[in-house]
């Protein structure tokens, strides 16, 4: 009933993440009825998003094509032996706006899980132990999320790399800001009394 390149379109969408056959269907027609220079200045978006970007070829972070280390890695700013190990670029984003680490990253850009196939080749952690390797780095922060698939990747990188004389930590977790105990789950609730700290 609809022409094929709106069809497409709407197919196109449905396969992004979080975007169902109702949402795809809503994008697709808002786009057919927006000016012609939003429509056009989309699709330029997402060419330069193939063509202008690339990663870093030491953390693996988003960087400009055609430079060979992302900004933070090239910063003399940052310390050299303080690295935080995050599952995806958005989380050094995440971390970044907090504006309270100085030190450096490396993304491993999914985690281990073996239901779905993905082991340790199919990650960065090779290269993350050949960074080691140089013995530059003192401190690794593991910064996976607490779900299964990262708290098994985490200790993975942990058996890994506790061997190489290195300290590994991991990001405490707990009670978010503003939270009510009554609404926090088991586990939450079970890490922030295991996490506790001494008031200062």
């Amino acid at each position: 009933m609809l022409p094929d390149s709106l069809e497409n379109l709407i197919h196109s969408l449905e396969r992004l993440p979080g975007i169902g056959p109702k949402t795809a269907s809503r994008l697709a027609f808002f786009l057919l009825r927006a000016p012609e220079d939003l429509a056009a200045g989309l699709a330029e978006a997402l060419t330069e998003l193939k063509t202008k970007t690339a990663f870093c070829s030491q953390c693996f972070h988003i960087t400009s094509a055609g430079r060979e280390r992302c900004e933070i890695c090239d910063s003399p700013q940052r310390e050299d032996a303080l690295l935080c190990v995050v599952e995806e670029p958005l989380d050094v984003l995440a971390i970044e706006r907090t504006g309270a680490f100085r030190g450096k990253y490396h993304v491993l850009h999914g985690v281990l899980s073996p239901i779905e196939g993905v082991g340790p080749d199919d990650l960065k952690i090779r290269p993350l132990l050949e960074r080691l390797h140089l013995g530059l780095v003192k401190e690794v922060i593991l910064a996976t999320n607490p779900s299964m698939e990262g708290d098994a990747t985490a200790l993975y990188l942990r058996q890994q790399i506790l061997p190489l004389g290195v300290q590994v930590t991991r990001l405490a977790r707990g009670l978010p800001v503003g939270g009510d105990l009554e609404y926090a789950d088991q586990h939450t609730l079970l890490r922030a009394l295991t996490g506790r700290q001494e008031m200062s």
